[in-house]
């Protein structure tokens, strides 16, 4: 899995007119899941998540995490984190997870994420048209995979 991180004053989800999605303070997580993906990388990413301390504390450092802000999550499904451009100029896209496997975990990631903040995740629609609004909070943007979790 792969995900992408903004911390953001606010975000919003909007498909063909209808805002699924919307937070105040919080994170946007672009989420791109492989074939290979599991139970496990879902897990660990979740955790990093809600515990990554990227949210200024009384000192201005970067001290507290979603948790501790109370903040909110909006988590949007993008296959396209898992483009390769090395050959040619159009993208492939032959990494990224079938709709069969990366629909599921993503809506699973939402239910953990959920469970773990004990508060409902906003959502994109997955394999929808979405148009994405944001207010990137520093700007603070930070890119996770599963697959190298040493050098995240």
């Amino acid at each position: 899995m792969r995900a992408v991180i903004q911390r953001v004053t606010y975000a919003s989800c909007t498909v063909n007119g209808q805002i699924t999605g919307k937070i105040d303070q919080g994170l946007l997580i672009f989420l791109g899941v492989e074939e290979e993906d599991g139970k496990e990388d879902l897990q660990w990413l979740a955790q990093k998540l809600v515990n990554l301390r990227i949210f200024s504390d009384e000192n201005g450092l970067m001290n507290k995490s979603i948790r501790d802000i109370n903040g909110n999550i909006l988590l949007i499904s993008q296959f396209t984190l898992f483009a390769q451009t090395k050959k040619g100029n159009r993208p492939s896209f032959i990494r990224a997870g079938k709709p069969d496997i990366a629909k599921p975990m993503y809506e699973e990631m939402g239910k953990v994420l959920s469970e773990l903040l004990n508060k409902n995740v906003q959502m994109g629609v997955f394999g929808g048209d979405m148009k994405i609004e944001l207010l990137n909070d520093g700007p603070v943007t930070i890119i996770m995979n599963t697959k190298d979790k040493d050098n995240f």
